[in-house]
């Protein structure tokens, strides 16, 4: 097999069975791209399994180094920050191409987990003052080119935002998920609580509030393909709604609205998140409906309120605009 048919292969496998995010997906084709066009300068050859094997940590960081130098010769502006997450990103799509191609295609290489990943700061979390988040699914819908666009888009910026969904997460329900969790065809109710499948194929339950299922059941009740087994969310030709397509909306209506760029699809999960928080919400709990597998993920909310309120601080209190008394006599 050759190098660029387990990439495909990988790319597939990641989708498909660890259900990585769209982002994850472009960033991860490019580094590998990347990587093995190197490895056919630098062996002289399009690369197959036999060569990916034998790559040694030399090889390997002797491509970190290229990419570095392309970066620094004017391809694109970086900065120390962006270089290292940038490293840290491609260190990390070698060690998951190389974990997979151990796991399914018998390539036993230990140099990609010799690889240094440098040490990054994760941004903190962006959210939408709650205002403006309330305003989001309305806002939305009211640009839909189509009434039965507009009730979907309502009802899904409301899911959202409402149980602090990834966009992913949102976009993989099927019809039977909310019928479990909704009022179903019998008018028998369903238990209010929806099954969602996040990053690794894990699984978490999260409660619906009433506005937001009130929402969701007027979807159902015009959807197109109401069989238990078709996506919630489908697009004008009755596929799966694309996630590129959502965004492109908040997008256009973020424009028209004169939001900030981070308002996006996900700082619904962030604003979900601090919200909550804001509310006096237990960590753990906010940890449990997020589907953190690691409580520091979630506490990055806390540094961020935390950075919100100094600022409050430092603009409001009398003494952040005092100038100093002249002391000198």
């Amino acid at each position: 097999m050759m190098a660029t048919e387990a990439r495909d292969a990988f790319l597939q496998w990641m989708e498909t069975e660890r259900r990585a995010a769209d982002l994850t997906l472009v960033a991860y084709r490019g580094d590998l791209d990347r990587f093995l066009a190197f490895l056919t300068t630098h062996l002289g050859a399009e690369p197959d399994l036999g060569a990916l094997a034998g790559l040694s940590l030399t090889d390997l960081r002797a491509w970190l180094a290229h990419e570095h130098a392309a970066a620094l010769g004017g391809r694109r502006p970086t900065t120390q920050d962006r270089a290292a997450r940038t490293r840290a990103r491609r260190v990390s799509a070698l060690r998951s191409f190389y974990r997979y191609l151990a796991r399914y295609h018998g390539v036993d290489n230990p140099a990609p987990g010799l690889l240094a990943t440098p040490r990054t700061r994760r941004p903190l979390p962006r959210p939408l003052p709650q205002a403006q988040a309330l305003e989001v699914p309305e806002g939305v819908s009211d640009i839909a080119h189509t009434p039965m666009a507009q009730v979907r888009d309502g009802a899904l910026f409301m899911l959202l935002y409402g149980c602090g969904l990834r966009i992913s997460e949102a976009l993989t329900l099927d019809v039977r998920d909310l019928d479990q969790a909704g009022t179903l065809g019998d008018g028998t109710k369903g238990d209010g609580v929806l099954r969602i499948r996040g990053k690794g194929g894990k699984e978490r339950m999260v409660p619906v509030l009433p506005q937001v299922m009130q929402a969701l059941l007027r979807w159902r009740g015009v959807h197109p393909l109401p069989q238990p087994d078709a996506p919630l969310f489908v697009g004008v030709r009755g596929g799966r709604l694309q996630a590129g397509i959502a965004q492109r909306a908040m997008r256009t209506w973020r424009h028209m609205a004169g939001l900030p760029e981070h308002a996006t699809p996900h700082a619904l999960r962030h604003s979900f998140a601090t919200h909550l928080m804001e509310g006096g919400a237990d960590l753990r709990v906010i940890q449990d409906l997020l589907g953190h597998a690691s409580l520091s993920t979630t506490q990055r909310y806390t540094l961020a309120d935390e950075a919100r309120l100094m600022d409050v601080w430092t603009r409001a209190h009398p003494h952040a605009t005092d100038t100093p008394p002249d002391t000198a006599r």
